[in-house]
């Protein structure tokens, strides 16, 4: 097919050359800010995050050109790549899959909201080393009931803050909820280092764990809204790392505590850096873009585009919003909204990973694994802490090149799979007389090869598939309810779980774990949706036609 020149002198000058048809339009919405020439050259073509919209050969010549939304830019899914020299815009060059067009700065800013992950992860973590000596500090050294108290008051703050932060992120925006988020986080860990009663602690524990539900439920949102296509598995992910980092940091920051009992109020108070280094880089990160956009924020909208993807990309993210949001002007989704029959399965789908995740059994494995060691023998509580984050952080490290290259369903089905093999493991190497002779090396083995295996997928994919699968008016909520139900469930296991164990016996509770992996792939299997390689409005468009 030879190529074919078309001129449209009267409006704009536009000169077109094209090798393919382009059967479909978007029309335009501000042709005011149409730029005075263009020279469009049409070969492979690939959406706003370099997700390839269509690969069919095209049976005839281009018979039109409609103008799109603050520019020229045709929407078929069948349409190939532009190349377009524009005044305003710039050069937009071919991009290829797995190929960040132009230089996206997002990195910068995913950066400064993995400070709330590693705030999350600290927190969680940096009561196991210190609550021995701020026990005998403020005198309830022999008050068990207390020290569960000031262990289990995060997690009960944690839930309110999870159901917070939708609320929030919808009527402030994200990088405002950010800087809200900050107040509790700092002030609860300025009341926990300063604590000289146990009110005051659990106080401080309360507003700390306020503070990193908020986060759970923002964090994965602003990454997944700002992260270009082909790469918003990999920087989704990274949340999960530096969850595992925080955790890390915090056993690490309790070295010092064996020589200087009074340490852990250094401790507790390290965790005011972060906070107020979260706040200050919000202050100059830009908003989502799409959070923009719904509210009516064209400009500001196009600008956050700007920062985030380069000036090329502004006309096609912007025609994306346009095409996710065409025939729909709902409002935002209220909480009931989210168990009507449009969101009721894909809101499950999102409460039930969440569900799956925590009665796998991963806190329970992390919180007595010193235990299991040492029943088989092994009695160094540094070995077994440095092997399980060892492991949580490699596997995290793993799955971050491999999100988009598998995919979230594989990676959540792998992990799962494994997750029931190790469990399953466990379990025979406490009870199996002819295994007697190497269970101290299964229970290591079998221990590390489970969180190995949650970190893969279980751990990570969850706080990434939401975001990517919840349509953009129930987004923030629906993610809120998500993690909700991880808070919830994370403090019921925690509470009941010795229980169990001495009911049941270890063994018995192990295998309980393994069999609800086993359902938890036969589930995955049967309603997780794909969304590697897909936009947010593209999931948005097939999960909800409706929209």
């Amino acid at each position: 097919m030879q190529a074919s020149t078309y001129a449209v002198k009267p409006s704009v000058g536009l000169e077109i050359q094209s090798r393919r048809v382009l059967p479909g339009f978007v029309e335009s919405r501000n042709r005011k800010s149409l730029p005075p020439s263009i020279d469009l050259r049409m070969t492979d073509r690939y959406n706003c995050f370099g997700f390839r919209l269509g690969s069919g050969p095209m049976e005839s010549e281009l018979p039109y050109v409609r103008i799109g939304v603050n520019g020229v830019s045709p929407s078929s899914v069948k349409s190939r790549s532009v190349r377009a020299q524009a005044s305003g815009y710039g050069d937009v060059e071919d991009v290829a899959p797995g190929k960040i067009q132009g230089k996206p700065s997002v990195f910068p800013y995913v950066g400064v909201a993995c400070l709330g992950a590693i705030l999350f992860g600290y927190h969680l973590g940096v009561v196991n080393g210190a609550l021995e000596y701020l026990s005998k500090d403020l005198g309830i050294a022999e008050n068990t009931v207390l020290q569960g108290w000031i262990v289990s008051t995060l997690l009960a703050g944690a839930t309110v803050g999870s159901f917070t932060g939708g609320t929030l992120a919808d009527k402030f925006g994200r990088t405002r909820t950010f800087q809200l988020d900050a107040i509790p986080l700092a002030v609860g860990a300025f009341l926990c280092a300063t604590a000289h009663s146990v009110q005051t602690l659990i106080i401080g524990r309360l507003l700390a764990g306020i503070g990193i539900g908020i986060s759970s439920a923002i964090v994965p949102l602003y990454i997944s809204e700002i992260s270009p296509t082909e790469i918003r598995g990999t920087l989704g992910s990274i949340n999960q790392l530096f969850i595992c980092i925080g955790i890390l940091a915090a056993l690490v920051a309790g070295l010092p505590l064996a020589g200087n009992p009074l340490w852990w109020r250094t401790m507790f108070g390290i965790a005011i850096i972060p906070s107020v280094l979260l706040a200050l880089g919000m202050a100059f990160s830009p908003e989502s873009p799409r959070w923009l956009y719904q509210q009516g924020k064209i400009p500001e909208a196009e600008m956050a585009i700007k920062r985030l993807f380069g000036k090329e990309r502004v006309a096609e993210v912007m025609n994306d919003f346009s095409a996710a949001s065409q025939g729909s002007s709902e409002p935002e989704a209220g909480w009931f909204d989210l168990f009507s029959n449009r969101y009721r399965k894909v809101v499950s789908v999102g409460a039930a990973l969440f569900l799956f995740q925590q009665l796998a059994g991963i806190n329970a494995v992390v919180y007595y694994s010193t235990s299991v060691f040492r029943s088989v023998g092994i009695a160094s509580d540094v070995a077994a802490s440095a092997l399980v984050g060892a492991s949580n952080v490699l596997g995290t490290t793993i799955a971050s090149s491999l999100m988009d290259k598998q995919g979230r369903k594989s990676l959540l089905i792998t992990s799962f799979s494994g997750m029931a093999a190790s469990m399953l493991l466990l379990s025979l190497s406490l009870t199996w007389k002819a295994l007697a002779p190497y269970s101290g090396t299964l229970a290591v083995l079998g221990t590390v090869l489970y969180v190995l295996s949650f970190s893969l997928g279980a751990g990570p994919v969850p706080a990434l598939l939401l975001p990517e699968i919840f349509a953009s008016r129930i987004r923030a909520k629906a993610v809120a309810l998500s993690l909700g139900m991880h808070w919830i469930s994370n403090f019921v296991i925690g509470l009941f779980f010795l229980s169990f164990v001495n009911n049941f016996g270890i063994s018995s509770v192990y295998l309980g774990f393994s069999m609800v992996c086993v359902l938890a792939v036969l589930y995955i299997a049967g309603n997780v949706v794909e969304t590697k390689g897909r936009s947010l409005e593209e999931i948005e468009r097939a999960l909800n036609p409706a929209i």
